[in-house]
C-alpha cells in the first residue's frame, strides 16, 4: 500500500471543506475506538466479581488486544482492494456486534469471545483513520488537521476512565459497551456520509489470512501456557510444554509464511532494516507495560488503596494523560534538534525510576504522591512514542512509508496483548486454586511489587532497544510531520 504517493495528488483536488468532512467522520470512528482502550480499566474489577471469574479476567483485555492486531494489516489491503469508505462500515459493524456481545455476556467465557469479536472490528477503525488521512492530506500539510486527532485521543484519555469508573458504579458495567451502539450509528452515518467524497484508488492485494491465523494461534497457544502456569501447573508439566511446543512450532510456520507468502503479513524486507526492528522493538515493549499497567492499575487502586469504581477510574486519568502530553513535547522538539533520542532516554530513566519507587515505596506514599508518580511514569514513556515512529519512518523510503508504520503498530499492538496476559499471571494466576473475589484480591494485593516490577523491566528493555537504535538525520518531509505524531 501507498498512501505516501497518493496524499499529494488527492490533496490538491479537494477542497478543504471537503477534507474537514472527511477528517471529521474518520475522527468520530477514531474516538469510538480509542475510547474502548480507555473505558474498560476501571470496570474490569467489577466485571470478574459480578461473572464470578477473576482467574481469566486478562483475557478480557488481551483477547481484543490479539484480534485487533492480526487484521490490523488485513485492513489496510482490504481497503486498497474495495475502498476506505466499505472497509470502514466493516469495522464499524463488526465492532458493535461484538460490543452487544460483551454488554450481554452471562460468563466470562462469554465475555472473552464477544471481545474478540469486538478486536476484529476495533482493528481497523484507528488505523484505517489514519491511512484515509495519509490519502488526502500532505505530510507537509498535516500539521494543520493533527490538533484534531490529538484531542481525540486526549477527550478518549479524559473521558474513558471516568466514564467507566461512574457507569459501573452506579449503573452496571454492561453499560460501557452499551453505549458503544449511539456511538457507532453516528460514526457509521458521519463516516458514510464524508467518506463518498474521497477518492478511490483501488488496487488488487492478496490477503495473508493463513499468516495471521498462525499469528493468533501461536500467541493465544503461548497465553494459554501462561495461563496455566499461573492454575499450579509446573512449566515442566506435560500440558505446559506442550502448549509451548505447539506455540514454537507455530511461529516457526508464521516465519516461514512472511517469508515464503507472495503478499505476506509482515513484509520482512522491512524488519531487515535495523532501525525499524530495534525502534519497533523499543515501542513494543514501551507501550506493551503501559497498556499493561493501565489495565490493571485501577485493580491496584481498589484493592490496595479502597477507593470506589468511579474513584478509581478518576484516579487513573493522570496515567492516561501524560502519554499525550510526553508524547506532545517530545513531538514538538523533535524536529529541532540533532539528538532527538536524548529525550526518550531521559524520559524512560524517569519512567524507571519512578516506577522502582512504586514497587518499594507505594505504601508510603499518599495518593496524590502517588498519582503524581503515575504521572511521570507516562510523561516519560509518552517521549519515546513520536519518537520511535518518526525515526522508523524516516529510515525507510517514502513508498514503503504506510507498510513501515502498519509493521510497527503490528508489533506494539502484539506486545500489548502478551504483556497484558504476563502481567495477568503476576497478579491473578495464584487466583487460580479459587474463583472467590476476596480469595483473589488478597493474592492480588500481595503481588502488586511483582506487577511494578514487571513494568520496570518492561520499560528497562524498551530503553535498551532504543539506545541500541541507530540516531540518523531526520529528512525534511520527518522534521516537518515530527510535531504531528502523537501517541496512539
Amino acid at each position: 500500500m501507498d498512501d505516501t504517493t497518493q496524499a499529494p495528488r488527492t490533496a490538491e483536488t479537494m477542497s478543504h471543506a471537503d477534507i474537514m468532512a472527511i477528517v471529521v467522520g474518520v475522527c468520530v470512528a477514531m474516538f469510538l475506538g480509542a475510547l474502548d482502550q480507555t473505558i474498560i480499566a476501571a470496570a474490569l474489577p467489577a466485571i470478574a466479581r459480578d461473572l464470578g471469574d477473576f482467574a481469566d479476567l486478562s483475557w478480557v483485555a488481551s483477547v481484543y488486544l490479539l484480534t485487533a492486531t492480526a487484521v490490523t494489516p488485513l485492513y489496510g489491503k482490504f481497503s486498497d482492494m474495495h475502498g476506505r469508505r466499505s472497509a470502514l462500515m466493516l469495522a464499524i459493524a463488526i465492532f458493535l456486534i461484538g460490543s452487544v456481545g460483551s454488554a450481554m455476556a452471562p460468563t466470562m467465557l462469554f465475555l472473552i469471545a464477544a471481545r474478540a469479536v469486538q478486536g476484529l472490528g476495533g482493528g481497523g477503525l484507528i488505523s484505517l483513520a489514519q491511512t484515509i488521512i495519509g490519502d488526502i492530506v500532505a505530510p507537509k500539510e498535516r500539521g494543520r488537521y493533527q490538533v484534531y486527532f490529538a484531542s481525540v485521543f486526549l477527550l478518549a484519555s479524559l473521558v474513558g476512565p471516568m466514564l467507566g469508573g461512574f457507569l459501573t458504579e452506579h449503573v452496571h458495567w454492561s453499560l460501557i459497551f452499551w453505549i458503544n451502539l449511539p456511538l457507532g450509528a453516528i460514526a457509521y452515518l458521519i463516516s458514510s456520509r464524508a467518506l463518498k467524497r474521497l477518492p478511490r484508488h483501488d488496487q488488487p492485494h492478496r490477503l495473508d489470512v493463513a499468516g495471521a491465523l498462525l499469528m493468533v494461534g501461536a500467541t493465544v497457544t503461548l497465553m494459554l501456557a501462561l495461563d496455566y502456569s499461573g492454575n499450579g501447573l509446573s512449566w515442566l508439566s506435560a500440558p505446559i510444554i506442550a502448549m509451548v511446543i505447539l506455540s514454537v512450532l507455530m511461529w516457526l510456520g508464521f516465519g516461514w509464511r512472511i517469508t515464503t507468502a507472495a503478499e505476506p503479513l509482515i513484509p520482512p524486507v522491512i524488519l531487515a532494516n535495523p532501525v525499524v526492528s530495534m525502534g519497533t522493538a523499543s515501542a513494543c515493549f514501551g507501550m506493551g507495560t503501559y497498556i499493561a499497567l493501565s489495565i490493571y492499575t485501577p485493580l491496584y487502586f481498589q484493592v490496595a488503596r479502597g477507593l470506589s469504581t468511579s474513584d478509581s477510574g478518576l484516579a487513573l486519568i493522570p496515567l492516561m494523560v501524560g502519554t499525550v502530553v510526553g508524547a506532545t513535547i517530545a513531538g514538538q522538539l523533535m524536529g529541532r534538534i540533532t539528538h532527538y533520542k536524548m529525550m526518550p532516554i531521559i524520559g524512560l530513566i524517569l519512567a524507571m525510576g519512578a516506577t522502582l519507587s512504586l514497587a518499594f515505596f507505594d505504601a508510603r506514599l499518599t495518593l496524590t504522591e502517588f498519582e503524581a508518580v503515575l504521572m511521570l511514569i507516562s510523561i516519560g514513556l509518552g517521549t519515546l512514542l513520536p519518537t520511535t515512529t518518526v525515526a522508523i519512518q524516516n529510515a525507510v523510503e517514502l513508498h514503503q512509508l504506510g507498510t513501515t508504520t502498519g509493521v510497527m503498530n503490528f508489533f506494539r499492538q502484539l506486545g500489548s496483548a502478551l504483556l497484558v496476559a504476563v502481567f495477568g499471571v503476576l497478579l491473578l494466576g495464584s487466583g487460580h486454586h479459587g474463583h472467590g473475589a476476596a480469595a483473589v484480591e488478597a493474592v492480588a494485593k500481595s503481588s502488586f511489587f511483582s506487577m511494578f516490577l514487571a513494568t520496570f523491566g518492561g520499560f528497562f528493555f524498551a530503553f535498551v532497544f532504543l539506545v541500541a537504535m541507530k540516531e540518523q538525520p531526520l529528512r525534511s518531509s520527518a522534521r516537518e510531520v515530527a510535531g504531528a505524531v502523537i501517541a496512539d
